[in-house]
């Protein structure tokens, strides 16, 4: 489903020219980072539960725990952005074309995945170094950071601090931005002496600021909320909301909720069946 979704929005938004504006070309890069997201993770998790061999190598492990760190700092970069996009489209309507121009946004996108997959690769030299205990379990779903740390027998006092730090700049740093842009998005839609202008404007931004609250709140959760190895059962659950929910949901509150990628879909999949 999660590959179905964001493969037939990002074809959409492809194809269709009335979609190349910049937030669609926001969500269509957001689409093939839930692909790549989900992944890392899900065929390996899905394997696990119908054979019920759970062993994974220590390179897979710390594979997989690179790109998932990476792509999870490259999502919540690039959810920011889109948030920025909404900010001034609504705040500064006039001015929208010039500062969302194509260079910029392409430039918001780089930088949040070449922030992201930096950002892992310290994560993952610093857990590499670590001994880990006999027997080597990993009380998780998948190999991530926190139960990396529970795992392993030596000191981990500085892994932690800097997943606490990075956490903090990549995680809470963006959240609270998004959060102030969208009280001066709500200010101003507020202003709006039009009923049917305020529900307009509410319906563009009610989507991402949905998908934002759900992925930051469970992701500051699980990196920077308890401290690695408490309430491992509640940190489990909240990796399953911001790892497979958010992408699963993504294309549905995102697009179904949307008119013009609708009308999209059903014109393509009208021409299709026209030519057959």
């Amino acid at each position: 489903m999660i590959l179905l979704g964001n493969m037939t929005i990002f074809s959409v938004i492809r194809i269709d020219h009335r979609l190349q504006t910049p937030m669609y070309f926001f969500l269509s890069y957001l689409s093939i980072l839930d692909i790549c997201y989900s992944t890392v993770t899900l065929p390996a998790m899905l394997v696990n539960a119908i054979t019920g061999n759970r062993r994974i190598s220590f390179n897979r492990c710390f594979t997989q725990l690179y790109f998932f760190v990476s792509l999870g700092g490259s999502e919540c970069l690039l959810l920011a952005a889109m948030a920025y996009d909404r900010y001034v489209a609504i705040c500064n309507p006039l001015h929208y074309s010039v500062i969302m121009n194509k260079r910029f946004c392409s430039y918001l996108v780089g930088g949040s995945w070449f922030s992201g997959f930096l950002n892992s690769v310290l994560h993952t030299f610093m857990t590499s170094k670590l001994t880990f205990c006999q027997p080597r379990y990993v009380n998780h779903f998948f190999c991530d950071v926190p139960p990396m740390l529970k795992a392993a027998c030596t000191d981990t006092y500085t892994s932690q601090l800097l997943l606490y730090v990075v956490s903090i700049f990549l995680g809470m740093t963006p959240f609270v931005f998004v959060i102030i842009s969208y009280v001066k998005i709500i200010s101003t839609i507020l202003q709006i002496r039009s009923a049917v202008g305020r529900r307009k404007a509410f319906s563009t931004c009610s989507s991402h600021l949905i998908v934002v609250t759900v992925f930051y709140v469970t992701a500051n959760f699980n990196y920077i909320g308890p401290a690695p190895g408490d309430s491992f059962d509640i940190e489990r659950l909240s990796s399953v909301l911001y790892s497979v929910l958010t992408p699963l949901f993504n294309p549905v509150i995102y697009c179904l909720r949307n008119k013009d990628v609708r009308r999209a879909l059903a014109k393509a999949l009208t021409g299709k069946l026209n030519l057959k």
